[in-house]
C-alpha cells in the first residue's frame, strides 16, 4: 500500500479540480480514491467523463441492464453516419467498461457477473453493429436471397471465450461469419453474389467494432478460426462448412468448436449449423483417440512455454488457464457425442455435468472451478489496470500492490505464493488427466558422478582409457564456463544430475571427437535456460536424437546451439523425421501462428522465424536418415519458402491496408491483391538448398494514381512501392531468431537502378524491349509462386511469349559464353586441390546454361520446353522434342542431381561448395561429360 494511498490521494485532487461537483462525495474519498489508484483507465475515463463516474456514484441513475439494451442502441443508431455510430459505439464501450472495472475492482461483483457483462456487451454491439451496415446497405444491394428465392442473412459465430460466454475485460473476439446458401442481392441499385455481400458486410463489421480512432475501439475481431484461416474468404456458406470440416478439419479445431455459439443468426439457420459441426466435433462413440491428441497439444504447449519463456503469465504459461481449458475440452470431447449434456460452450457449466454425471471427483472439479475463477480474476484485474489484453504477472512495485489488494493479500510475496500454488494445482491436474509415457534416463555409472563432481581428480582416472586430451580440454573449459554463469539453484542442480550422463553417453560413443565439441557449444548456449537442461533429463529419446543428430549434421548442431526452441521437436522421432507433406506447409503455419496475437507484429515476424527453422530441422533430420532423396529434400525447401512468403505478403497488405485503406481499383470486398510474388533462380526452379537466399521480383496491375481509400491516403502506386519496402523488411529485419530469408532483387527489370516493385505492362514491355540476354535466361527459370490468378496467368502468358521469340541462335551463343567466362572468371574458386562444383566447367552452372540456351533457342519451335522452370522436365522436354538423345538427358539430369545431393552433404556439415579431387571420384567423369556437352552446344 506505500505506492497506493499517496496515488489515491493524488487522483482524488486531481478529480476535484477538474470536476468541483465531486467534493459532494468526501464521505466515500477513500473509496473513490483507492478506486482511481488502482486503475489507470478508470482514472483515464474518469478524467475525460467525471459525469459517468457521478453516475457510477449514483447507482439510481444507471446499470448494466438499461446500458445493455438492445432496442436502446438501436434507436441512438438510427440516422447516424458511419463516424458517428463509431463514436457512439466506442463512448458506450468505455462507459459500459467503466462501470464493470469500478464494480469488479471495488468488489461489488465477481468474476462470474464480470465475464458475463463483457460478453453481454460483444454480443449487443455485434447484432446492434450488423443491423445498423445492413440497413445502410439496402438501398445499395438490398436482402440477400438464396436461389429458392428465400432471404438469407449473415449469421455470426462466436468462438473461444466470447463463444462460452466468459469474455475477459480486454480480449478480442473470435468470430466466423457464414451463411446458409448461395445466391444474390435484391432490391437495391446493384446485386452482388451471396458471398461477395456477406465479406463486403463482414469487413464493414470489423471495421466497426475494431478500427482505432480517438475514442478506442469497441473490440478487436479476429479471424483467423474461420475455415482456411487467413487464406480461407472471410464468410462462407453452409455447405462450404461443411466441406471444410469434413475434409481438412483438424484436431484443434475440434477443440475451438466446443465452444462455438451463434450470436446473431436466424434459430432454423443454427438448428442446421448444429447438425453440421456436431458430428465434427462429437464422436458418437467414447472417443479416447482425444488424450493422444491432447499429448501432443501438451509437448507443444510446453514447448511454446520454454520457446517464448512464458513464466509469470497465467494464461499460456504452465498451469495457466489454457491448460484448465483443454482438460475441460478434452473430457467434453472425449464422451460428448454419448452424452449430448456435455456439449455446453460454458466450461464451468461443463464442470457442473462432469460432477452431476460423476465423470471426475468431485473434490478434483471443486479444484478446477476454483482455480479457474481465481486465474480468471488475476487476468481480469492485470487488464482493468490500463484496459490492455496482457496476462502477465506484473513486475513493477505499483501494479504489484494493486494486484495483491484486490485479491486481499497482505502484501506482494504472499499474492505470488498463492498464484504460484494455483498455477503447480493446474499444472499437475494437467498431467494427471493427459498422462505421458515414462521417458527416464538410463542408470548412469558412479564413475561419471565422480568425475562431473571433482574434475580435477576424476579426469586422471578416466582420461587415459576413455576420453581424448582434446575432449578433456573441452570438458574443463565448458565446467569453468558454467561456473561463471548465473544459471541458479534449479539450474544448477538440472545440469549437476545431466552432466554425468552426457559424459556416459559421449564416453561410448565412437565419434566422440567430432561429436563433443557440437555438445559443448550447445549446452553454453542453454546454461541459462533450465527449462531446456530439465528437458534433456527429463526425455532419453530427445537426448538420443541430440546425439545422433549432432554426429550427423555441424549445420543440425549449429541451429541447435542458435536457437534452442528446436530441442523441442526432439521429443518425438516419429515427427521429427517425418516433415510435413508439401501441400499442408501452408495450413501448418496458419495454425502456428493462430497463436499470436495479430496486431503483436514483433512476434508474428519472431513466430515465422521459427517455424522457418522447425521446419529445416525436420527436412535436414529426414535428409540425414535417407528419409528424402535429393530433389524431395528442395522441394520440401522450396514450398516452405513459397509458404512463408505467402503468409509475409499477407502481414505486409494487411498493415498496409490498416493504415491507407485499399488501392484504386482492388475491391474491398474481394480476397484479390493485384499484386504477385515472382520467384526465380533456384526458387523458381524449386531447387532451394538449406542456405539458399531467396531471389524475388514483385509486380503489380495498378495503373491508377488515384489515392487509396482509407484514413491516411497515398496514391495508389505509392502504396505497392510501400507494400514491397514492408515486404522487405517483415523478411530481413534481425529477431531473436535472426533473419527470416536473405531476399536478392537484383533480378528486376533494371536491377539495382529500377523501382522495387513493378506494373506487369511495365515488365512486359522491359522483357520485350529492353532486357539482356542472361535477363531471358533467368527468366526460364521464374514463376510466380504467390498472387492473384489474373496476374499468374498474365506473367505466364509474357514468359512464355518471351521464351518462345524466335532468335539468332549464333548471337544468342555468344551472349551466353560470354556471360559464363565472366561469371566462371569471377566466382569459379576452383584450385589445384578443389573444386568449385558450382562454377567449375562441367559443373552446376553449366548445366543450367544449357538448359537455358536450349529452351531460349528453340521454345519457339518446341514450346514444351517454355512450359517448366526447373532444369530435370526442362531436360525431359528435349529430350522428347529430340534435341537431346537419352543417354544425354540422363547424363545431365544425373550429374545435376549429383552435385545438388552433395551440395546438400556438404551444408549439412557447414563446409561451402569446394570439394577435395580426391573426393571426386565418379564424380570426376560427370563433369567432363558435360564439358563435352558444353562444347558440343555453345562452342561447336
Amino acid at each position: 500500500m506505500d505506492e497506493l494511498i499517496p496515488l489515491a490521494e493524488k487522483r482524488w485532487q486531481q478529480l476535484c479540480q477538474v470536476y468541483p461537483a465531486l467534493e459532494q462525495y468526501q464521505g466515500q474519498k477513500a473509496f473513490i480514491g483507492l478506486n482511481l489508484a488502482l486503475s489507470d483507465f478508470i482514472f483515464e475515463q474518469s478524467l475525460q467523463y467525471p459525469q459517468w463516474l457521478e453516475e457510477l456514484l449514483t447507482p439510481s441513475k444507471t446499470s448494466l441492464p438499461n446500458l445493455l439494451n438492445a432496442e436502446a442502441w438501436h434507436t441512438a443508431l438510427t440516422g447516424l453516419n458511419d463516424a458517428q455510430v463509431k463514436q457512439w459505439l466506442r463512448l458506450r464501450r468505455n462507459r459500459i467498461m467503466l462501470e464493470i472495472a469500478w464494480l469488479e475492482l471495488g468488489q461489488k461483483i465477481d468474476i462470474r457477473q464480470s465475464m458475463f457483462w463483457v460478453s453481454q456487451l460483444a454480443d449487443t454491439a455485434i447484432s446492434c453493429a450488423l443491423a445498423w451496415l445492413t440497413e445502410k446497405e439496402r438501398p445499395t444491394y438490398g436482402i440477400a436471397y438464396d436461389h429458392q428465392g428465400n432471404p438469407v442473412s449473415l449469421t455470426v459465430l462466436a468462438m473461444g471465450k466470447l463463444g462460452g460466454q466468459e469474455l475477459n475485460f480486454s480480449s478480442d473476439i473470435d468470430l466466423i461469419f457464414c451463411y446458409r446458401d448461395n445466391g444474390e442481392t435484391q432490391g437495391g441499385r446493384r446485386s452482388l453474389a451471396n458471398q461477395q455481400y456477406f465479406i463486403r458486410l463482414g469487413q464493414q463489421l470489423i471495421q466497426l467494432l475494431s478500427q482505432v480512432t480517438a475514442d478506442g475501439f469497441v473490440f478487436r475481431v479476429d479471424m483467423r478460426l474461420r475455415p482456411f484461416g487467413e487464406s480461407g474468404p472471410l464468410a462462407v456458406s453452409f455447405n462450404a462448412i461443411e466441406d471444410y470440416y469434413q475434409n481438412h478439419g483438424r484436431d484443434w479445431e475440434r477443440y475451438a468448436m466446443v465452444k462455438v455459439r451463434p450470436i446473431q443468426a436466424d434459430p432454423e439457420d443454427v438448428q442446421r449449423l448444429q447438425s453440421l459441426l456436431t458430428p465434427f466435433v462429437y464422436r458418437r462413440y467414447i472417443d479416447f483417440s482425444v488424450l493422444e491428441s491432447l499429448r501432443q497439444m501438451k509437448a507443444m504447449i510446453r514447448a511454446e512455454v520454454r520457446r517464448k519463456n512464458l513464466s509469470g503469465n497465467i494464461k499460456l504459461g504452465q498451469g495457466g488457464i489454457r491448460e484448465i481449458e483443454f482438460i475441460v475440452q478434452a473430457l467434453q470431447l472425449i464422451r460428448g457425442g454419448r452424452l449430448p449434456m456435455l456439449q455446453q460452450t460454458s466450461l464451468l457449466t461443463a464442470l457442473a455435468v462432469f460432477d452431476e454425471q460423476h465423470l471426475l471427483d468431485s473434490e478434483q472439479i471443486q479444484q478446477l472451478q476454483c482455480d479457474y475463477l481465481f486465474l480468471r480474476q488475476v487476468e481480469n484485474i492485470l487488464q482493468e489496470l490500463k484496459d490492455r489484453q496482457t496476462q502477465q504477472l506484473p513486475q513493477d512495485t505499483l501494479n504489484q500492490q494493486r494486484l495483491a489488494y484486490v485479491l486481499g493479500d497482505s502484501d506482494w510475496k504472499d499474492c505470488l505464493l498463492r498464484i504460484q500454488q494455483v498455477l503447480e494445482n493446474v499444472s499437475d491436474q494437467f498431467d494427471a488427466v493427459i498422462g505421458d509415457e515414462d521417458n527416464s534416463l538410463p542408470p548412469v555409472e558412479v564413475s561419471y558422478q565422480l568425475l562431473w563432481q571433482n574434475l580435477t581428480q576424476g579426469m586422471g582416472l578416466l582420461e587415459s582409457s576413455v576420453f581424448s586430451e582434446d575432449f578433456c580440454r573441452q570438458l574443463i573449459s565448458f565446467e569453468q564456463v558454467s561456473k561463471r554463469r548465473i544459471v541458479g539453484a534449479k539450474g544448477r542442480e538440472t545440469l549437476d544430475r545431466l552432466m554425468p550422463v552426457f559424459l556416459q553417453m559421449i564416453a561410448a560413443h565412437a565419434q566422440s571427437d567430432i561429436l563433443a565439441p557440437r555438445l559443448f557449444a550447445l549446452l553454453e548456449a542453454i546454461l541459462s535456460r533450465s527449462a531446456y537442461l530439465q528437458l534433456l533429463l527429463e526425455n532419453s529419446g530427445a537426448l538420443q536424437q541430440l546425439f545422433r543428430l549432432c554426429e550427423a549434421s555441424a549445420l543440425v548442431a549449429e541451429k541447435l546451439q542458435m536457437y534452442p526452441m528446436l530441442l523441442d521437436e526432439l521429443l518425438d522421432p516419429q515427427i521429427l523425421y517425418q516433415p510435413v507433406s508439401e501441400s499442408s506447409y501452408q495450413a501448418q503455419l496458419n495454425t502456428f501462428m493462430l497463436r499470436i496475437e495479430p496486431d503483436d507484429l514483433e512476434q508474428q515476424m519472431e513466430a515465422l522465424r521459427q517455424f522457418k527453422q522447425i521446419q529445416i530441422l525436420h527436412i535436414a533430420a529426414s535428409d540425414i536418415v535417407g528419409a528424402l532423396p535429393v530433389m524431395k529434400v528442395s522441394d520440401h525447401l522450396t514450398v516452405l519458402a513459397e509458404a512463408i512468403t505467402g503468409k509475409v505478403v499477407q502481414l505486409a497488405w494487411q498493415q498496409m491496408v490498416q493504415r491507407y485503406g485499399y488501392p484504386q481499383g482492388i475491391a474491398s470486398e474481394q480476397s484479390e491483391t493485384g499484386f504477385a510474388v515472382i520467384g526465380y533462380g533456384k526458387l523458381g526452379g524449386i531447387e532451394l538448398g538449406y542456405g539458399s537466399d531467396l531471389d524475388l521480383v514483385f509486380m503489380h496491375n495498378c495503373e491508377s494514381y488515384a489515392p487509396t481509400t482509407g484514413p491516411k491516403q497515398i496514391d495508389s502506386k505509392q502504396f505497392y512501392l510501400r507494400l514491397a519496402q514492408r515486404i522487405m523488411h517483415l523478411f530481413q529485419a534481425r529477431t531473436a531468431s535472426g533473419i527470416l530469408y536473405e531476399v536478392d532483387m537484383r533480378l528486376r527489370p533494371s536491377g539495382q537502378a529500377g523501382l522495387l516493385v513493378t506494373s506487369v505492362d511495365a515488365f512486359e514491355a522491359y522483357q520485350q524491349q529492353k532486357a539482356w540476354t542472361w535477363e531471358h535466361q533467368a527468366l526460364v527459370r521464374a514463376r510466380v509462386i504467390y498472387g492473384d490468378a489474373e496476374l499468374q496467368q498474365r506473367f505466364s502468358r509474357i514468359r512464355h511469349q518471351i521464351l518462345a521469340t524466335v532468335r539468332d541462335v549464333n548471337l544468342l551463343r555468344q551472349d551466353v559464353v560470354t556471360m559464363r567466362d565472366k561469371m566462371q572468371a569471377h566466382l569459379d574458386r576452383s584450385n589445384d586441390s578443389q573444386v568449385d562444383l558450382k562454377q567449375s566447367r562441367g559443373g552446376m552452372v553449366d548445366i543450367e546454361f544449357i538448359a537455358q540456351f536450349l529452351v531460349l533457342a528453340y521454345g519457339y519451335q518446341f514450346e514444351s520446353l517454355t512450359q517448366w522452370s526447373d532444369n530435370v522436365r526442362i531436360f525431359e522436354q528435349a529430350h522428347q522434342a529430340g534435341l537431346l538423345s537419352e543417354s544425354e538427358q540422363h547424363q545431365l539430369t544425373q550429374t545435376y542431381l549429383d552435385i545438388r545431393n552433395q551440395s546438400h552433404r556438404l551444408a549439412l556439415q557447414c563446409h561451402s561448395r569446394l570439394m577435395d579431387r580426391s573426393q571426386l571420384q565418379g564424380l570426376n567423369d560427370e563433369l567432363a561429360a558435360v564439358a563435352n556437352l558444353w562444347a558440343h552446344w555453345l562452342c561447336p
